[in-house]
C-alpha cells in the first residue's frame, strides 16, 4: 500500500480533550438545575458534534428545542473560553507527526467539532505544522460520517482518496473514512472501542501513534 496523505479526527484521536468538554457541559447543565454526568460518560456522548452531545446530556423530559437552542449556545460559549484547560496531545502524536512531515505525508485535520474551536485547538497544540487543511463543521458541509468533507480535503491535497489514510477513535471516524473510499485507522487510546472501530470498518487497529508507521514499510 502507498499512501501519500492523512487525514486526522481531533477529538481522541490528535488530543485528549474529553475532560474540557464534560466541565463546560456540566457547568451548564449545573446552572440549569440538571444533573451531571462524569467525565468518563461523555466519551458515550462526543462524535456527532456539539449539538448532538447536548441533546443527549439533558435529560429527556428537557430535550426540547429552545431549551437545547439555549443550551447549546452556553454551552459553546462556556467550551470556547475553557477549552484548552486541561486538552492536551496524546502521547506518541508529536513524533508521529514529525516522522510524517518527514516522510513528505500530506496532512489534514477532519473534526465534528465547529471549526472555530478546531482551528483554535489546533493552532495551540500543532502551531507549528503546516497542515494542508483543518476543517471542522460548518454550514456548507454535512457533518460526519457524511464523507462529502473528507472528499473535499483529498480534492484540496490532490490525492485520490485511495491513497489516503483516514485516522480516527469512533465509528464516525470508520463510517466515513469508508463512505470516502479511505483506509480506516481506528486508535485504541480514544473515546470508543477496538469491536466498535472494527464492526464500523476499521481495516487496522493501533495501540499507539508510531504504530501507524508500519503501513508505511
Amino acid at each position: 500500500m502507498t499512501f501519500q496523505g492523512i487525514i486526522f479526527d481531533l477529538d481522541g484521536t490528535l488530543a485528549n480533550t474529553l475532560a474540557d468538554i464534560a466541565g463546560s457541559m456540566n457547568r451548564v447543565l449545573t446552572a440549569r438545575r440538571y444533573p451531571g454526568h462524569g467525565t468518563e460518560d461523555y466519551k458515550l456522548l462526543v462524535g456527532r458534534g456539539l449539538e448532538n452531545l447536548v441533546i443527549q446530556a439533558l435529560p429527556e423530559y428537557a430535550r426540547q428545542p429552545a431549551e437545547i437552542s439555549c443550551c447549546l449556545a452556553e454551552m459553546m460559549d462556556d467550551y470556547d473560553r475553557n477549552c484548552l484547560v486541561n486538552t492536551c496531545l496524546y502521547d506518541g502524536i508529536r513524533e508521529l507527526i514529525h516522522e510524517l512531515v518527514f516522510r513528505k505525508i500530506m496532512l489534514a485535520v477532519f473534526s465534528n467539532k465547529a471549526e472555530p474551536l478546531t482551528l483554535k485547538i489546533v493552532s495551540h497544540l500543532l502551531g507549528e505544522v503546516n497542515f494542508e487543511r483543518v476543517m471542522g463543521a460548518r454550514p456548507d458541509f454535512p457533518k460526519k460520517p457524511d464523507p462529502a468533507g473528507a472528499v473535499n480535503i483529498s480534492n484540496q491535497m490532490g490525492i485520490n482518496p485511495s491513497d489516503i489514510i483516514y485516522m480516527g477513535d469512533s465509528d464516525v471516524d470508520m463510517i466515513t473514512a469508508t463512505k470516502a473510499g479511505m483506509y480506516a485507522v481506528g486508535v485504541l487510546w480514544g473515546f470508543k472501542t477496538g469491536e466498535e472501530l472494527r464492526a464500523n470498518g476499521a481495516k487496522l487497529l493501533i495501540n499507539n501513534p508510531m504504530d501507524l508507521i508500519s503501513v508505511f514499510r
